[in-house]
């Protein structure tokens, strides 16, 4: 059967980017696009970091940078901070770029595990540009560098996904798409098949469709409450269920920093992104080991200024659907699954979800062939990121709670066992297929939170070493020299994109 019209179930910020991508079908084939939402029905919006595929999604649709961040408040991102989370007191910042380069085929973190094994003294964070520039509150784009032999500036946003979510309606409206205000109350299935036929809204109106995009959140309106489609818990990994979201105002009015904050405290973490107007707060935390009253008595002693809105507290299961595309239902964002927003890979998650059903998608019906290889796909992508974030938890050394006693002994995924041996002797890691995470990203991690090389590849000692190490001088001189002239995150903010709120 023909996709003639697509049925996209719930805006937010899942609705919204799937509704703008596909309106780009739109000028192909005459497809019939209709989002469906209820202003009854409030999004969650606590999503307001990025990694840097999402720079790609944007560019994809034609999204200009500076229109699109001044209309969202939105500030740059060059990684994100972790605090406490090794041992109280411990700070490190996972980097989006990475250390050094590749010297002689051969990853940068052997060379300077060598080095520092030879005596030299330099930590591996000098040699990232991200890092450092993150340390000191600057930031440049490497499109401002044209020509320079100089590193490439690895970044992503921070924005209002409330705005952000306003920003795509008005761009996917201008190309077509229709959006019906009301709540879905009734869903029809085909006797036969299973397939979703239609929607039934709360003012009697129906609405047919051919293919429907599950975005309606927590609940799952199509994907589970229809469709029954079963969903995989993850909670024993990653036991944080409930999270308390805040937005403050930035009081002391210090420029926001280029970095996200993620915080360990007593039986989870808090978050901070700095937008250009206020920063966006939260505290995921365990209800086993925490009360809500106690969780947002943390973050209230915590935040930079005063709460410019009333707590709102959210409920989860950290897990994944059983499939994320069932018959004629693709699940998008949290409807799809949800593994707290520790490493910002909510909105990661929406943008490669539309990516593989833009990739996978005939408009001349759908096939088992095509559902089976999202399921697969996704679901290896959703096992990656799971293991990248149990590990966060898991490498640990702090006994001064319950909470942490749990996670830090707490039996994990045999992938990731693996992961951490290979890197413990000989500093190796291995990345399966097109997984998320790179080699500096699992490095920061696991040595930020006390994880040892104990070794490095023996190649590394094969290098001629006074070439390299003036190869690796010249590395470091360069990110100081780039870092000193960048301007700061704030001026280059008002220069670059000033949200109209924040002039």
């Amino acid at each position: 059967m023909a996709i003639e019209r697509i049925i996209i179930v719930g805006g937010g910020t899942a609705g919204w980017m799937a509704a703008a991508a596909l309106s780009r079908l739109k000028t192909g084939r005459p497809v019939e696009i209709i989002l469906i939402e209820s202003e009854a029905i409030g999004t969650v919006g606590v999503g307001e970091a990025t990694i840097p595929p999402f720079l790609g999604f944007n560019q994809l649709l034609g999204i200009d940078e500076r229109e699109m961040l001044a209309a969202v408040g939105g500030t740059f991102k060059l990684g994100i901070q972790f605090e406490n989370w090794g041992k109280i007191g411990d700070s490190y910042i996972h980097p989006f770029g990475a250390y050094g380069y590749t010297m002689g085929g051969i990853s940068f973190h052997h060379i300077w595990h060598s080095m520092a094994r030879a005596g030299d003294k330099r930590p591996i964070q000098v040699f990232n540009v991200e890092t450092m520039a993150a340390y000191f509150g600057k930031f440049a784009r490497t499109d401002d560098y044209k020509g320079a032999d100089l590193p490439p500036v690895n970044y992503a946003y921070h924005l209002d996904a409330g705005r952000y979510a306003a920003y795509l309606r008005r761009f996917a409206e201008a190309r077509g798409v229709v959006r019906q205000e009301g709540k879905v109350v009734d869903v029809q299935l085909d006797g036969e098949s299973g397939f979703v036929t239609g929607v039934t809204l709360d003012g009697g109106k129906q609405f047919s469709g051919d293919l429907f995009i599950d975005c309606s959140g927590f609940r799952g309106l199509l994907i589970e409450q229809a469709l029954k489609t079963g969903y995989d818990d993850w909670s024993n990994y990653l036991p944080c269920n409930r999270a308390v979201a805040l937005p403050c105002q930035r009081e002391d009015g210090s420029p926001p920093p280029p970095f996200t904050r993620a915080t360990a405290h007593r039986a989870g973490w808090q978050w901070q992104v700095p937008l250009q107007h206020r920063n966006g707060n939260g505290h995921v935390y365990c209800s086993s080991f925490m009360e809500d009253q106690e969780a947002l008595d943390i973050l209230l002693g915590n935040i930079a200024g005063k709460p410019q809105a009333e707590p709102n507290f959210l409920r989860f299961m950290t897990g994944r659907r059983n499939k994320f595309w069932n018959k004629n239902v693709v699940a998008l964002g949290l409807a799809a699954g949800f593994m707290e927003p520790l490493e910002s890979t909510s909105i990661h998650l929406i943008n490669t979800g539309i990516d593989k059903l833009v990739s996978l998608l005939s408009l001349d019906g759908i096939t088992q062939a095509q559902e089976d290889a999202f399921n697969r796909l996704t679901g290896r992508e959703y096992a990656r990121i799971r293991d990248f974030l149990i590990l966060h938890y898991n490498a640990t050394q702090r006994t001064d709670s319950d909470f942490w006693n749990y996670v830090r002994t707490m039996e994990v995924p045999v992938t990731l066992t693996e992961k951490v041996e290979i890197f413990k002797a000989n500093g190796q890691i291995f990345r399966e297929e097109d997984e998320l995470f790179t080699e500096t990203s699992w490095a920061a991690v696991m040595m930020g939170q006390g994880i040892h090389m104990e070794g490095h590849n023996p190649m590394a000692d094969a290098l001629e070493p006074g070439k390299t190490r003036q190869e690796v001088d010249e590395m470091e001189k360069s990110i100081r020299l780039m870092v000193q002239n960048m301007p700061g995150h704030g001026d280059y903010l008002k220069r670059y994109c000033p949200a109209p709120m924040a002039a």
